[in-house]
């Protein structure tokens, strides 16, 4: 009977396993805890109130939130936001798949050219954004200067409202496809020889080994990058800022830079926090219905 009790009472506290496991999360949840679920929960708060830093708050309700149907900068960095998105993904998905598939080839310098095409994702986006800057001035910028030896005339590049966002979705996809890059070598790696040599005795072609093969196994891949990709396009922030502010005439202003604006330059924290909070219910939205079609389409193979 004691042996039994002791048992129970043995089996109810914790194994050293468990609080080996504590200890090692518990740095994380802390950190995750006072940087993300404080702050959050706090934004949340003040999006419904007039919190200006300096004034004294008040609550308003879903005041802030009416105001977004009436601004008319907000609707327009929500399609400038949308814009980028659906401008960034496809190019950088594709060029990333290209380049992976290019370097995963026999090849010679093949890992010089990984570290190269990796070089800008390990670069600050400031620094990237300084250079382009230089490369598509309209006087003496880099670009102009090589459409110039094959006759075309300079263009206005960041300081046109037609050409300011085709330019920066260039210079993210740039910047930006390195990462895409190794996560497909990844992939690519991981797909067995034993499959395309199977195709080549079937007769299949380079093409349709890939359509059969490389893409189906990459899928997964694609899903993670698709979600990814369209969670930080709709946060792009740093080219935006450093190359154009928002400019010209607000062509490049999106939500993540009007959240900034009124925040940090109008000192609008309570509107702020309430543009915030639609951001992320847009990009949950996109993300739960991509992740369910993904899935049906899966069932359905």
């Amino acid at each position: 009977m004691v042996t039994a009790v002791r048992a129970r009472k043995k089996q109810a506290g914790l194994t050293q396993q468990e609080k080996a496991a504590i200890v090692f999360v518990f740095p994380l949840l802390f950190f995750l805890t006072v940087y993300w679920i404080i702050p959050s929960l706090s934004s949340l708060y003040f999006s419904l109130t007039n919190y200006s830093v300096v004034l004294k708050t008040k609550w308003v309700g879903l005041e802030n939130f009416g105001r977004l149907f009436e601004d008319v900068l907000f609707w327009r960095s929500l399609k400038n936001s949308a814009y980028f998105t659906l401008g960034n993904i496809p190019l950088s998905i594709a060029s990333g798949l290209l380049v992976a598939m290019t370097v995963n080839s026999a090849i010679r310098f093949r890992n010089a050219f990984r570290v190269i095409f990796y070089l800008p994702v390990v670069t600050s986006s400031i620094a990237l954004s300084m250079v382009w800057l230089w490369l598509l001035d309209p006087h003496f910028g880099l670009v102009n200067a090589a459409l110039g030896v094959i006759g075309i005339d300079p263009q206005q590049w960041l300081q046109s409202t037609t050409q300011a966002m085709p330019s920066i979705v260039i210079m993210s996809v740039w910047g930006g496809v390195g990462s895409t890059m190794i996560i497909y070598l990844a992939g690519l790696q991981g797909i067995p020889d034993s499959l395309y040599e199977a195709a080549q005795v079937d007769g299949a072609n380079r093409w349709q080994s890939f359509r059969y093969i490389t893409l189906p196994s990459l899928q997964p891949i694609t899903l993670y990058l698709l979600v990814t990709s369209i969670i930080g396009s709709f946060q792009i922030f740093g080219p935006i800022y450093a190359m154009t502010d928002g400019g010209p005439a607000f062509a490049t202003t999106t939500i993540v830079h009007q959240i900034y604006i009124n925040g940090f330059r109008y000192f609008n924290m309570g509107y702020a926090a309430a543009q915030s909070w639609v951001l992320f219910m847009i990009l949950l939205g996109l993300s739960v219905a991509n992740l369910r079609l993904q899935v049906y389409g899966f069932v359905s193979d």
